[in-house]
């Protein structure tokens, strides 16, 4: 697991998980074409982001793994 730290405020910024009012968790859809038959047929490359919150200032950022 990665620590992130709030730029603001120096804390340990905590990991939540963010989803849609429907409850489907968040998913970045990039440019780069999916790996195989489905990236053949147009499909895109899907990233799941991490969101972490700070819970002093209350400001969230998301990160993708490389």
């Amino acid at each position: 697991m990665t620590t992130r730290r709030c730029p603001d405020c120096g804390v340990s910024m905590e990991e939540t998980t963010t989803r849609t009012a429907d409850g489907f968790e968040l998913h970045l859809v990039t440019d780069e074409p999916k790996e195989g038959l489905l990236g053949s047929l147009g499909a895109k490359e899907k990233l799941k982001p991490t969101t972490y919150v700070c819970p002093e200032c209350g400001l969230v950022r998301q990160y993708v793994d490389p």
